[in-house]
């Protein structure tokens, strides 16, 4: 097991929620461990899995000190990544969902975006599609939009106070991410990227999007 070091500060917090999502968990940490910059802390929130998250989990606790994990009982998304928020220690914050995946430059190219334009606080965009995905629209939720047109809050990428002085997420019934970006953009100095495309978004089969989606097809 990897000692304990209490000196650590990374320059980038992830932060990785998941709820019964083991079965996506080691690819979506790895891309993490396989990152160009090697500054960084993880922190998987456990919203309260019923699966064997932890199994998955706990080998690369064991073995990586800049990895931790964090568990309680069934609250939602917002609830999870507030509490990231505020366990975590790096002077930048952005986030990873659990069927997700970053390339390897992922890290790297969010962090030299944001040192060559001095005057952004967060950045959020540059993200793969592996298909065209469509989902509610959050200002029209009678309609649909391409998932190229959202907000997706796992590229969201800003500095630590952002986060801290907008009091992080809102537990929404839907649209968290868009809000928090709504947020971010009145108060912040920010810039909506589509290059490069470093994230790649995976829709598990139990996506809420994708849930809320379906019943809008129904209806």
């Amino acid at each position: 097991m990897s000692p304990i070091n209490f000196n650590v500060k990374p320059e980038i917090s992830i932060i990785l929620i998941t709820y019964n999502r083991a079965n996506y968990l080691k690819k979506a940490i790895e891309s993490v461990i396989n990152q160009t910059f090697k500054n960084w802390e993880l922190l998987v929130i456990d919203d309260g899995s019923k699966d064997n998250t932890f199994e998955i989990v706990n080998p690369f606790v064991e073995n990586n000190e800049r990895i931790r994990y964090f568990r309680h009982t069934n609250r939602g998304l917002a609830h999870a990544r507030n509490a990231g928020i505020q366990a975590c220690f790096g002077n930048y914050i952005t986030f990873l969902d659990s069927d997700d995946s970053y390339k390897s430059n992922h890290l790297e190219s969010r962090l030299e975006y944001m040192e060559s334009h001095p005057e952004l606080e967060a950045i959020t965009g540059g993200f793969e599609l592996e298909e065209e995905i469509f989902i509610v629209d959050y200002y029209q939720q009678d309609k649909t939009i391409s998932l190229r047109d959202c907000v997706m809050c796992p590229t969201i990428f800003g500095k630590r106070y952002v986060f801290f002085q907008i009091k992080g997420f809102q537990d929404l019934p839907y649209g968290e991410d868009t809000d928090l970006w709504n947020r971010i953009e009145d108060k912040f100095k920010t810039e909506r990227i589509t290059k490069p495309e470093t994230y790649v978004y995976t829709r598990a089969e139990n996506s809420f999007t994708k849930s809320i989606y379906k019943e809008k097809i129904k209806s």
